[in-house]
C-alpha cells in the first residue's frame, strides 16, 4: 500500500509561482513513475507531468516551459515547480504513483487569481 500526501497549494496571483510536494510512503517509490494531474471544476482530470524512475519527464503542452517535475528518491518525494501561473491553472492537483498499481493523493487546491 502506498500513501501519498500533497502539500504546497494555495492562492497566488497570475504570474506567480508555487511548488507542490508529494510525500510517499512505502518502499517502491524509486521504482514508480510519479505524476501530477489536475482537475478543474466541471472538467475531467488531466495529466500535468510525469517522471519515470529513470528521470524521464513528460509534460502537458499547456504547461511546457512553465512547470518542472522532479523527484528526490532519498526523501520519497516528488515536486512540481509551477512558474508563470495563469488563471486557467486553477484546479485541484493530485499526485499519482504508478508501479503495478495506481495510487492517488487526496489533492491540493491551487487557485490563480487574475
Amino acid at each position: 500500500q502506498v500513501q501519498l500526501v500533497e502539500s504546497g497549494g494555495g492562492l497566488v496571483q497570475a504570474g506567480g509561482s508555487l511548488r507542490l510536494s508529494c510525500a510517499a510512503s512505502g518502499s517502491i517509490f524509486s521504482l514508480a513513475t510519479m505524476g501530477w494531474y489536475r482537475q478543474a471544476p466541471g472538467k475531467q482530470r488531466e495529466l500535468v507531468a510525469t517522471i519515470t524512475n529513470r528521470d524521464n519527464t513528460n509534460y502537458a503542452d499547456s504547461v511546457k516551459g512553465r512547470f518542472t517535475i522532479s523527484r528526490d528518491n532519498a526523501k520519497n518525494t516528488v515536486y512540481l515547480q509551477m512558474n508563470s501561473l495563469k488563471p486557467e491553472d486553477t484546479a485541484v492537483y493530485y499526485c499519482n504513483s504508478r508501479f503495478r498499481h495506481d495510487y492517488w493523493g487526496q489533492g491540493t487546491q491551487v487557485t490563480v487569481s487574475s
